[in-house]
């Protein structure tokens, strides 16, 4: 579903793409009418995993180490699959478990991908 960089990462459970606009001077005319000046369109991904193996985990984390890096996904507004330049916002991995045979596995992994 998601390719990070071209290379295809572990499915998320939870997806969800917000659309925002980006604006410069926006002002009120003496109408009241707003005066807007967009001066873009962005995206900003959402994504939640379920439990993850530490190779699984540290994968996705490492392919978003960069400043920047391209992301492969499905998109709403474009009604296909496309590809754009993201950051990685913050990233939260909680509580990480040991199994009996001695694996380790975290019960999740969510972060955000926020459009160039």
């Amino acid at each position: 579903m998601l390719k990070i960089n071209g290379v295809a990462i572990a499915t998320p459970s939870t997806f969800e793409v917000n659309i925002y606009d980006i604006d410069g001077e926006s002002n009120r005319n003496a109408k009241g009418e707003l005066i807007r000046d967009r001066i873009a369109t962005k995206r900003k991904l959402k994504c939640e995993w379920p439990p993850l193996t530490m190779a699984n985990i540290s994968a996705i984390l490492q392919a978003t180490s960069a400043e920047f890096f391209t992301v492969e996904y499905p998109d709403p507004m474009a009604g296909a699959v496309i590809t754009k330049t993201f950051y990685v916002g913050d990233r939260s991995a909680p509580i990480l478990k040991k199994d009996s045979s001695g694996n380790y596995t975290w019960q999740g992994l969510s972060l955000s991908f926020i459009e160039k």
